[in-house]
């Protein structure tokens, strides 16, 4: 519930291989905290449950958002979807609304940016518009590199900011 003394608090979290990356917003672009967390090992789901849990504890969101991995929404690999189950359940058990996008969802949202974004455009606009965001804002990625780590959390980012966007336009 929202406390008459701070705003809406909307909790972004994006799993990827690595772990997670999480951002709480206080506003449209207002971040309060955020981080990335990178679990190992053969009990990396439980890890992250645990972290995401004391997360959700710390902050007490009044939103929580997620990627849609249902089959209609984007492909993940199985653990994944799991724990992104596992979380909704949680967030829901504590009386905390759940909003899940996919990738297309996302795209088409900065569409009217110029096209489909790449995950480097839209990590550079989601930097432009969020200036806390800039120092992270990885190089270009070669063909032969990996993922940056940093990159999950322009993710949680662009989540939070279609969430904002859907809020604008059933509002009007």
């Amino acid at each position: 519930m929202t406390n008459d003394n701070r705003s809406a608090l909307v909790l972004s979290i994006y799993l990827n291989t690595r772990g997670f990356a999480f951002i709480v917003f206080e506003g449209r672009l207002s971040p309060y905290d955020w981080g990335i967390r990178e679990m190992r090992g053969p009990r990396k789901a439980n890890g992250c449950l645990l972290r995401i849990s004391q997360i959700i504890d710390r902050y007490a969101p009044d939103v929580l958002l997620t990627q849609d991995t249902s089959e209609q929404g984007t492909r993940r690999a199985r653990w994944i979807s799991k724990l992104n189950g596992s979380i909704a359940e949680l967030a829901k058990d504590r009386g905390i609304p759940v909003f899940a996008y996919s990738r297309a969802q996302v795209r088409a949202a900065f569409d009217e940016y110029g096209g489909p974004p790449t995950k480097q455009t839209l990590a550079e606009l989601i930097a432009k518009h969020i200036p806390a965001f800039e120092q992270y804002v990885p190089p270009p990625r070669k063909p032969w590199m990996s993922e940056d780590r940093r990159m999950g959390l322009f993710d949680a980012a662009a989540l939070a900011l279609v969430f904002f966007q859907s809020i604008d336009t059933s509002v009007r």
